[in-house]
């Protein structure tokens, strides 16, 4: 049996392949222990007992992510050289807000007494400028056995170069204190990039491992793995080590399963989107999913391998409210899943964006969750009603304003994401997915230009499903600086080869053969003088790796420059064997009618509703029309049609003829 589950911040999704078909299942998730849902939807499919034991879990986990944004990580110690003690504190000396004189204060990530600082510093050349004795090593010891930290972030000068000094120091550190040095978690240049890193690995790192053997320990003889943020997977054994590579978990499973139906679906160009209760991810797909190592969670730089994606607070739970001028405002506070929106009945009041969508009549009482939750459209309407009497309209006009608000928030994510980046969304398929994502996908793409979009099989759980697709993995990286002109192919190789032999090592860990292993060899390159990157592929010697640089560079800014171009880091990508989609192709049946009519505002007639289980492939739908599911409803706005394609997804399709913009 192969379980995806995917921790969301208001619904834990479960995707269940079990004897050549699929099962899905949603539970409210349980923020202050996610373990507990995971363990109460795997009991509530059934899988309990010696069953257990033949279980393959592989899922997405917020805890990182969590721990990150709400500042709640772990008693951490930070050792640096000598003089370096407030790095973290300093920064790149970057405001906020740049014009304002008087900021507010930040807290320093690590308080100034668990600052410390010893020799073992090297020079840029690798060289020891300062020397590590035996007697700092024990003094830092007994410093740390007077401060008793949880866990201890290791971040010296040039490591990368030679880490003999920070595993001197790793040793010298107390039994059961959580080791993190960054000579193992980012073995790279820019040293408060990665302090960060290793700081935030150690900050959450117990948080994760005691999380994840509570987990273990209420599936016996289950097999675990993690989603990692490159999109690649990672025995839960030795996740809790690597926290850091965690902080996109479930958001590159959704990912994963978009590219691998966007394939199936001939459609390789995707611009998606991934709206849930509490958040929305956006995200580029050109054929392989896009990388980046200069990503952020909340203030931080994380500068490890993860899915390059734009994340804002938009989602089914984000709270509508009138601001201190009176104007509406949406997001990015969110009902969560405890109380939740209104519409829930579980003690929420606030008016959300599912409370607008319910008012609209573009999601029925009787069928969300397929039937397993009736939602409180009295609740709805009285939350909604405080935003209508505030602004003096009527109750669908004031929900209509909700929706149109939370659109405009993630067009302009999309716009982030394609047009900012020089691509032209009007060339690619918008593919929507998330448990709210099919009630906003036409009005995006008519705001973006675009006229095809594509809702898949199991939208609403699409994350779940993706770590089911998700191979096996590591991204590995060195820092090797110089000119390229300067280099030879066989000093390149070289540095790969040593990358490969530590990132086999580590698959073989996990039961992968290397004869499985596929590797994507790359260099971040930028021009002599510039400070950030461009990462292209090795295209086997110098010059053409530098002909690609200058493209890409064009592509990216419009121009290229006449200069050297020079390496900064070397990065391989292996991955271990493909897991195959499991999806099917839908058996020819004959097409059936609307299950019932429905009356939606701002729709003169009455709209057919279609359960989306019952369409044949090939069937073709008018809007206006809704197409209903367990897990999430689709909105198919007027002038727009949809195709059930082999696989039941929905490929939706903008009428050329059409007048009608669908801007809610």
């Amino acid at each position: 049996m192969l379980l995806g589950v995917d921790t969301g911040g208001t619904f834990t999704d479960f995707v269940l392949f079990e004897g050549g078909r699929l099962r899905v299942h949603k539970v409210l998730s349980t923020p202050e222990a996610p373990e507990r849902a995971i363990l109460q939807g795997v009991r509530e499919l059934g899988i309990e007992g010696e069953l257990a034991g033949a279980l393959r879990m592989v899922h997405g986990s917020t805890v990182a992510t969590n721990a990150v944004l709400e500042g709640k990580g772990v008693r951490t110690a930070f050792i640096t050289n000598r003089g370096l003690g407030d790095l973290l504190t300093i920064g790149r000396q970057a405001r906020r807000e740049l014009y304002n004189l008087q900021p507010a204060p930040v807290v320093p990530p690590v308080p100034a007494e668990l600052c410390l600082e010893t020799g073992g510093r090297l020079g840029a050349d690798g060289s020891v400028v300062e020397p590590l004795n035996a007697e700092e090593l024990a003094r830092l010891r007994e410093e740390l056995e007077r401060q008793r930290p949880e866990a201890v972030a290791i971040n010296l000068l040039f490591s990368f170069l030679d880490e003999r000094f920070e595993r001197a120091i790793e040793a010298a550190v107390p039994a059961g204190i959580f080791i993190s040095r960054s000579s193992a978690v980012l073995p790279e240049y820019k040293e408060y990039e990665r302090g960060i890193a290793t700081w935030l690995n150690a900050w959450v790192g117990p948080l994760v491992e005691g999380y994840l053997s509570r987990l273990e320990a209420g599936l016996p003889g289950a097999t675990v793995s993690v989603m990692q943020s490159s999109g690649n997977t990672i025995e839960a054994s030795l996740a809790g080590r690597q926290a850091v590579q965690m902080l996109l978990s479930g958001p590159a499973g959704g990912l994963s399963a978009a590219k691998a139906v966007g394939t199936l679906a001939g459609r390789e160009q995707l611009l998606t989107f991934d709206m849930g209760g509490t958040s929305t991810d956006v995200a580029l797909i050109d054929g392989e999913l896009q990388l980046t190592s200069e990503g952020r969670i909340g203030p931080w730089p994380v500068s490890v391998p993860m899915v390059d994606m734009h994340t804002i607070g938009a989602g089914g739970g984000s709270i509508a409210r009138l601001d201190a001028g009176g104007l509406l405002q949406v997001g990015p506070e969110s009902a969560g899943a405890a109380p939740g929106p209104a519409c829930y009945g579980r003690g929420g009041s606030e008016p959300t964006v599912t409370d607008a969508n319910l008012v609209l009549g573009r999601l029925l009482p009787e069928a969300f969750l397929g039937g397993g939750m009736r939602l409180d459209l009295a609740a709805a309407e009285r939350a909604v009603g405080g935003i209508a009497d505030g602004l003096r309209l009527g109750l669908h006009e004031a929900a209509a304003g909700i929706i149109r608000i939370a659109n405009e928030h993630m067009a302009r994510a999309l716009r982030v994401m394609s047009v900012q980046r020089g691509v032209d969304p009007r060339q690619m398929t918008l593919l929507s997915f998330g448990g709210a994502g099919g009630l906003h996908v036409c009005a995006l793409a008519e705001a973006l230009g675009m006229h095809q979009a594509m809702v898949p099989v199991h939208a609403g759980v699409l994350s779940a499903l993706g770590m089911l697709t998700a191979p096996r993995g590591r991204q590995l990286s060195r820092t090797r600086q110089g000119l390229l002109a300067g280099m030879t192919a066989a000093e390149i190789e070289a540095e790969l080869a040593q990358l490969r032999v530590d990132g086999e090592r580590s698959l073989t860990q996990e039961d992968v053969k290397p004869g499985e292993i596929t590797l994507r060899p790359s260099l971040d390159l930028r021009y002599r003088g510039q400070s950030y990157t461009l990462t292209v592929s090795w295209q086997g010697n110098c010059a053409a790796s530098a002909e690609a640089f200058h493209l890409a560079h064009q592509e990216r800014y419009g121009h290229r420059l006449d200069l050297p171009v020079e390496l900064v880091n070397l990065r391989l990508q292996l991955q271990g064997p493909q897991p195959l989609l499991p999806l099917f192709q839908l058996e020819t049946a004959e097409a059936a009618g609307p299950s019932v009519f429905a009356a939606l505002y701002g729709i003169d007639d009455a709209v057919p509703v279609w359960a989306r289980e019952q369409l044949a492939p090939g069937q073709v739908l008018e809007g206006p029309a809704l197409v209903t599911e367990t897990v999430s409803t689709t909105w198919l706005a007027p002038g727009w049609h949809c195709l059930v394609d082999p696989y039941g997804n929905l490929i939706l399709e903008l009428r050329a003829d059409s007048v009608y913009a669908s801007s809610l």
